[in-house]
């Protein structure tokens, strides 16, 4: 029988602190086998990555690593969360997303599951005549209703209002937001929107349905644009703060004016950040509030989506795994409702399989994983805490740059805003395209034979504003090609894996330029002569010291053979190479001229 010690299980009572210098020390080891001579805090640097919005995240956080008291949930700065319970009552909201109705779909969901509803209404979607049709059997008392219809607002808001009356749905009961958003409609669209319907819309909520939101500020349209997590969040303070003039302005009391607005915001596959965002955005609004004199009034209430702009539309099924990590971030930083879009959103109405999925998504995490019984659980990490300062640091200053810039509507129609969230986009464009920020299924691990699944065309959405970008597009773009000279001549275009000496000398580099090369929908082919291959060009795969020994015979050999183009996987300079592709190489520019001169168009 084991006797534990007077004072508990000290396992490590025995041992002296070790201190960071010590940590740092182990680190200089480390790096200097790998031949980075560092030390110090430079060794901690080597370890670091860089952010978005100047951000750096380092290798280790510690106590020494403070963060102002995030308080408690449910009181100002509301970091913790906007209520005192958070969603331990049963979890978030589980809002479904619809763009069509087919008979039948709206009543499965909730049936199964979601818990709101969100209706694309208008041109985009469903038409304001067919709400009464895609609402059919639904208990509007009990089901919430988010709208989304752009410069139709009014008249689906009448809409539903009409049916709350029908139905005799008491006003009290109601819950939801009609989605009035006239600066998001701009941002879409390029085309101003006069405010004064959404802030009628507004008072009548204010006076008759206390539980309905007017107005969303939806910042998705600039992380969609390529926006940083920095400009997501100064640009939808600046949106807040313009709607709660344009409230205060046409007669409404400033806390009328906060209760009208709901935000919402893009959950990503990067957990950490999503959940620093979502913390950082509670306590940035909160100090709305306050220097607004409502600092009561500051509980933002977020809806999260999960990025249309991770999801792919080659090897879609991965997008499962990017929107599971993205609804755990959403629920774990607190936000109120989340939308898990379906994992065949890019390629067009989702089935029923696939909204089924979304929706059990938020299910298995809340009901199997438990992540709601905790309010906050990442509060008080060290690293979650610092990144939530530092964020809600840089989402401040873009606000306040904006704010120097005549507000939200301003740097809209200057062209400004679209300036900055392009530059961003570019150099994320870079890491891309490098590989330096891989794309499961698409630039990394490919898989060619595999057949994309087709659906019937999603509506188009609104347009003529800000663009929209994907992660996949620049290698979407290529394989493309691909697959036209796949279906003109029926065969892809190929390269041949040159390898050189055992197994044990090539694999690695010859996987390397297997997956490099196949992302850009070029079949590889090993084993066999140059000649046996069909292909036009080779690359050559083998260790450092067997390219000494043979690199130079054997490109020479393959260009006697007919090779067009040689390269090389890895790096050096070697007689009869034409290229040489290494990690961290420009993949993109890589493969376009590759298909270039393979006269794939």
């Amino acid at each position: 029988m084991t006797v534990l010690p007077d004072d508990g299980l000290s396992l490590a009572a025995e041992f002296p602190d070790a201190t960071h210098e010590q940590w740092q020390h182990l680190v200089e080891g480390v790096l200097r086998k790998s031949g980075r001579d560092v030390s110090g805090e430079a060794a901690e640097d080597a370890l670091s990555t860089t952010l978005e919005d100047g951000l750096r995240t380092r290798p280790l956080y510690t106590a020494r690593d403070t963060a102002p008291d995030p308080g408690l949930p449910g009181f100002a700065p509301y970091v913790r969360g906007a209520r005192p319970e958070g969603g331990t009552a049963g979890g978030w909201d589980i809002r479904q997303r619809h763009a069509a109705a087919p008979d039948g779909a709206v009543l499965a969901d909730l049936e199964n599951g979601v818990t709101s509803l969100w209706l694309a209404v208008g041109p985009d979607g469903i038409p304001v005549s067919g709400l009464a049709r895609a609402l059919d059997g639904v208990f509007l008392d009990l089901a919430p209703v988010v709208l989304d219809a752009g410069r139709e607002t009014p008249e689906a808001a009448a809409e539903l209002f009409r049916l709350y009356e029908e139905n005799g749905v008491d006003p009290r009961a109601v819950r939801g937001n009609l989605g009035a958003d006239p600066l998001g409609f701009e941002a879409r669209t390029g085309e101003p929107l006069d405010f004064a319907p959404a802030i009628a819309l507004a008072r009548r909520c204010a006076q008759e349905f206390p539980g309905l939101r007017a107005l969303t500020v939806d910042a998705l349209p600039y992380h969609e644009a390529g926006g940083s997590a920095g400009q997501e969040l100064g640009a939808s303070l600046a949106t807040g703060v313009a709607c709660l003039r344009e409230l205060t302005e046409a007669g409404m009391d400033v806390e009328q004016a906060f209760g009208q607005l709901e935000f919402r915001y893009a959950a990503t596959a990067d957990q950490f950040l999503t959940i620093a965002k979502l913390r950082a955005a509670r306590r940035l609004w909160a100090r709305v509030a306050q220097v607004s004199g409502a600092p009561d009034a500051g509980a933002q209430v977020q809806h999260a989506v999960t990025s249309p702009v991770m999801m792919s539309r080659r090897d879609p099924w991965v997008n499962m795994l990017r929107t599971t990590v993205a609804t755990l971030a959403a629920g774990v930083g607190g936000a109120e409702s989340v939308t898990v879009l379906p994992f065949d959103h890019a390629l067009g109405l989702p089935d029923a399989f696939a909204r089924r999925i979304a929706r059990n998504t938020s299910t298995i995490l809340v009901e199997e994983s438990h992540l709601a019984r905790v309010v906050d659980p990442a509060g008080g990490s060290w690293y979650v805490e610092r990144l939530t300062d530092e964020l809600a640091h840089a989402g401040w200053e873009y606000f306040r740059s904006i704010e120097r810039d005549g507000g939200q509507a301003a740097v809209l129609r200057s062209g400004r805003l679209r300036t900055d969230l392009a530059t961003t986009w570019a150099e994320r464009s870079k890491k891309l395209a490098r590989r330096r920020e891989p794309v499961t299924g698409v630039s990394e691990f490919p898989l060619l034979s595999e057949k994309t699944p087709v659906r019937e065309p999603a509506p188009e959405p609104p347009s003529g504003g800000l663009p929209r970008v994907r992660r996949d597009e620049a290698f979407e773009e290529l394989r493309a090609r691909s697959d036209a000279h796949l279906a003109a001549t029926g065969a892809r275009p190929r390269i041949h894996l040159a390898t050189i000496g055992p197994a044990a000398a090539y694999t690695a580099r010859a996987g390397f330029a297997a997956n490099l090369f196949q992302a850009g929908g070029i079949e590889t082919v090993t084993g066999g002569t140059f000649e046996e291959s069909g292909a036009g060009e080779a690359v050559l795969c083998s260790s450092d010291a067997l390219y000494a020994e043979q690199a130079e015979t054997t490109a020479r050999s393959l260009k006697a053979a007919g090779a067009g183009h040689v390269f090389l996987a890895g790096r050096g300079e070697y007689a009869d190479v034409d290229a040489y592709v290494f990690a961290g190489c420009d993949a993109v520019a890589v493969l376009s001229e590759t298909l270039d001169r393979m006269g794939v168009s």
